[in-house]
């Protein structure tokens, strides 16, 4: 059993290193197209709205607009140009306000 879990374990570390590292080594000293590196800088940002967007919606079970409300006060507070831990700390402040008020 315990031989099984290490195995196990160095198959997910190698399933999760070759991807990161083969990048680097296929690419290594050679350029991409601007377009391919437009597209790369933007994916973080995609994936992140992709994973944050739905669960805005499902927050609370029977209260959409608590959801609502902490996304419009992180998309203020990050447009204003505030630091990512003001931005969360200023969308959990308004949503304390607001459970504290209802």
């Amino acid at each position: 059993m315990r031989s099984e879990m290490v195995w196990m374990i160095i198959g997910m570390g190698m399933v999760t290193f070759i991807p990161r590292m083969l990048p680097f080594v296929l690419f290594k000293g050679k350029e991409l197209p601007p377009f391919i590196q437009g597209v790369l800088k933007n994916v973080p940002y995609a994936t992140l709205g992709a994973l944050i967007f739905p669960a805005v919606f499902f927050i609370q079970k029977n209260d959409i607009w608590y959801g609502v409300l902490g996304a419009a006060a992180a998309f203020i507070a990050a447009y204003l140009g505030a630091n990512v831990i003001v931005v969360v700390l200023g969308s959990i402040a308004i949503l304390a306000l607001y459970s504290f008020l209802l």
